[in-house]
């Protein structure tokens, strides 16, 4: 399988509810021809999640934070 690095780690504080934030690192990166957000704490680097982006999808920097929120509050969460 080829692997290819879109972002590289990049920390970031995401917004969730209610004035709260949470702290996370995440990358974006490419296998094959699918794409990848994958999530992991900052402190000691355990995966939260990897969401597997839909065929096509090409964002910048912002539209992946966003996803990050969605990953945190829905997909983690539930």
């Amino acid at each position: 399988m080829e692997k290819a690095t879109i972002q590289e780690w990049t920390d970031s504080s995401v917004p969730l509810d209610f004035d709260q934030q949470r702290r996370v690192r995440y990358r974006v990166y490419r296998e094959s021809e699918r794409h990848f957000l994958e999530v992991r704490e900052p402190a000691d680097d355990s995966h939260i999640h990897t969401l597997e982006l839909p065929e096509g999808l090409k964002l910048n920097r912002t539209s992946y934070e966003v996803l990050l929120r969605y990953v945190l509050l829905d997909v983690v969460a539930a």
